[in-house]
């Protein structure tokens, strides 16, 4: 048996932000590759056994017809860190490389209707576990091949990072805890999916969990029932629970003042604004260092009416959103956000949208400095970034909004 300390040894614990976008990608290739190589006699062979953390994935590639598979490490015992994005505030870029690449995926080929089968089954029981789950995957071919691994190794700057994968033969589970709370709504038929995501939420499951169970098709009507693609039912589950906790925060009093609250990590910097109205409104803006050197925009915005169309932004709307939507909850008040994030160049590849929930999470936490204005919170959250306080102000939809329209409230 192999303890979970080996998930430790292949990370680096110095600063990546000290060193160039180049220097930063190689070091996590050079890892990677230590890696591979200190387990290729487990990734060599046609079957693999471990603690799933536990982990499912569902691919979008190919809908109606998707890759679905359990995702385990060439690791026994509390792995559960590999896949649970709410212990990771704090951890560095090369930790949370190295727990995506730790797991490898096992694929077979189902319509997303297919929810029904000895491997589905399987993935649901491992899917509701509350605690890591030991298994067994046989391969139709070898995850890692013998191959010169420096010249064959590349991480993707496009994508976010994936362990090895390969065709799933079998897969059965050794040991398993279901929990609870999510059993009760596997088994409730009749509750709407939107309804038993909100449940779990408000029971105390963690979001990145319920993503999984709506993702492997255990939640809702008995005939409505359907596999949902991991990136999607990763934004379905914030953009629910965040619509449900701001249809409760509606007849709450807002905030006195302007508040503004900070965070950085993983080369993104963060700032959130929440602003005294009796009317909610969000919108978050997003800015990146293009290749050439410039600073690139984008963002979405809603208003009580809520949001119209996908947001350009995608997942990272609702990931921030559902964050503003907590904190509010928490507080008992009510307010409109702007959410301002900054991707740095050391942002050598995407980690995911859990890193904007926990990322605002995390600010959210902290003291916030107050403003009596509008102009004097923007410009000091813009302070800290290469956003300009102007720029924003021009751009942002809240912004001119609050600036041009009068309220009944302002002749009270």
């Amino acid at each position: 048996m192999r303890s979970n300390n080996a998930i430790n040894a292949t990370s680096t614990r110095s600063d990546s932000f000290l060193s160039s976008p180049a220097d930063i990608r190689k070091r996590l290739e050079q890892n990677w590759i230590r890696y591979l190589k200190e387990n290729s006699s487990r990734l060599t062979g046609d079957h693999i056994d471990g603690a799933s953390p536990p982990s499912v994935f569902v691919g979008r590639y190919g809908y109606p017809k998707v890759n679905v598979g359990p995702m385990i490490p060439p690791l026994h015992g509390d792995t559960a860190i590999l896949d649970t994005p709410e212990l990771w505030s704090g951890k560095t870029f090369e930790e949370i490389v190295n727990y995506r690449l730790a797991l490898v995926r096992g694929m077979t080929s189902l319509n997303v209707h297919d929810t029904a089968g000895r491997l589905v089954e399987n993935l649901h029981e491992l899917a509701m576990s509350h605690r890591p789950v030991e298994g067994e995957a046989v391969f139709e071919r070898r995850p890692l091949v013998d191959v010169d691994l420096e010249k064959e190794i590349r991480l993707n700057a496009e994508t976010t990072p994936f362990g090895p994968a390969a065709p799933l033969k079998n897969f059965k589970l050794i040991s398993s805890s279901a929990d609870n709370r999510i059993e009760s709504a596997y088994y409730d038929t009749d509750l709407r999916a939107s309804e038993a995501i909100v449940a779990l939420y408000k029971q105390g499951i963690e979001t990145s969990q319920i993503h999984k169970v709506l993702s492997i098709g255990m939640l809702g009507g008995k005939k409505s029932r359907k596999l949902v693609p991991t990136r999607w039912s990763i934004t379905a589950t914030d953009d629910i629970i965040s619509r449900d906790l701001l249809s409760e925060i509606e007849d709450n009093p807002s905030v006195d003042s302007f508040e503004v609250r900070e965070y950085s990590h993983l080369a993104n910097r963060y700032a959130t604004i929440l602003i005294p109205d009796d009317i909610w409104s969000f919108e978050m803006i997003e800015a990146w260092f293009t290749p050439d050197g410039h600073l690139g925009m984008g963002s979405d915005h809603e208003d009580a009416r809520g949001l119209n169309h996908y947001p350009t932004i995608a997942g990272a709307y609702f990931a921030a959103r559902l964050a503003i939507a907590e904190h509010l909850s928490k507080r008992r008040r009510k307010a409109a956000a702007l959410v301002l994030r900054e991707i740095q160049s050391e942002y050598v590849m995407p980690l995911g949208v859990w890193q904007i929930r926990e990322g605002v999470r995390e600010a959210l936490k902290s003291i916030p400095v107050s403003f009596e204005s509008l102009n004097d919170s923007v410009a000091f959250a813009c302070s800290h970034l290469s956003l300009s306080h102007n720029e924003i102000l021009k751009t942002s939809t809240i912004c001119n909004s609050l600036r041009s329209q009068k309220r009944i409230t302002d002749f009270a």
